[in-house]
């Protein structure tokens, strides 16, 4: 199976999935923000995957196919898995946490099951807020910490990923990143990892 990752589009997401795992390790460590800092890599890995499939010219199918799978478990790893563990260990296992985490983790298991077999609508936009939301929200959160006061920043951040839970399984219509948002969302993607990592050390 190992095969498949020899692929530019698949080694990017495994690429992806690398940053997770050092997001989950600083995560469990209990340096969030240099957490946060890793995971921006992985949204930013999940981007540019799917450009690289796309101008991957005669892919083979059973690639391509591995490629799609491997792409939403690193979604659920990046876009539920990890702000759910951020938040527990922000609000010390919390019961507000706990509800935060399992709402951020069934709806975002709903939302992807749901793209999985339906796609995008047919004006080409994703019905819910898509889980690549999820980090460059807890980025630009962690990112304004030193102006919220202290005792108030973990229930602003467990209202805010309640809310983001909410509009995954949501009606809204979100339209597909143009190359203008993309460029928006690296930019920002990286500037940020790089604000909150210059924070922890």
């Amino acid at each position: 199976m190992l095969k498949y990752l020899w692929d530019p589009a698949n080694a990017i997401t495994i690429g992806g999935l690398l940053c997770s795992s050092a997001s989950l390790f600083l995560a469990l460590s209990g340096r969030l923000e240099l957490s946060v800092a890793a995971a921006l890599w992985a949204v930013l890995s999940d981007h540019l995957d799917g450009i690289v499939a796309g101008r991957t010219k005669d892919r083979d199918p059973d690639v391509a196919k591995m490629g799609k799978s491997l792409d939403g478990f690193g979604d659920i790893v990046y876009g539920a898995v990890l702000p759910a563990v951020i938040v527990i260990q922000l609000s010390h296992a919390s019961l507000l946490a706990l509800m935060t985490a399992t709402a951020l983790l069934v709806a975002g298991a709903i939302r992807l099951s749901y793209f999985a077999n339906f796609g995008r609508s047919s004006d080409g936009r994703f019905l819910g807020v898509p889980l690549s939301y999820d980090m460059p929200l807890l980025a630009l959160l962690f990112l304004l910490k030193p102006l919220i006061p202290a005792e108030g920043f973990p229930g602003a951040v467990n209202i805010c990923c309640l809310l983001l839970a909410i509009a995954h399984v949501s009606s809204i219509r979100v339209p597909s990143p143009n190359a203008a948002m993309y460029a928006v969302i690296s930019v920002f993607a990286v500037a940020s990892s790089a604000a909150l990592a210059s924070r922890s050390f």
